[in-house]
């Protein structure tokens, strides 16, 4: 969770002293996207290892948790996004 909160924190910081210029939307979009994936691929190799005797449950169980963490938190982003998106189309001209 704090993975994607932390990299969507960060790329608006900073943006009021550089005015305009800063990272788009898409690009934030994209970073939280890979993070997701991130993620999703430690869980899946976390689980793989366990599989075959190479790795600790909790370890699997850790990483998991990240990534359903990590899902719950785009989702919540998207979600308020597309609520942002719907109060600005019922805004009169």
């Amino acid at each position: 969770y704090g993975g994607v909160a932390q990299t969507l924190g960060n790329l608006g910081a900073g943006k009021e002293s550089q005015g305009i210029q800063g990272p788009g939307f898409g690009d934030i979009l994209n970073t939280a996207v890979g993070s997701v994936t991130q993620a999703g691929n430690a869980a899946e190799s976390a689980v793989s290892n366990a599989a075959m005797g190479r790795g600790d449950l909790v370890d699997v169980v850790t990483a998991v948790a990240a990534a359903e963490a990590t899902l719950e938190t785009v989702i919540a982003v998207r979600d308020e996004v597309i609520k942002a998106y719907q109060d600005i189309m019922r805004m009169p001209i």
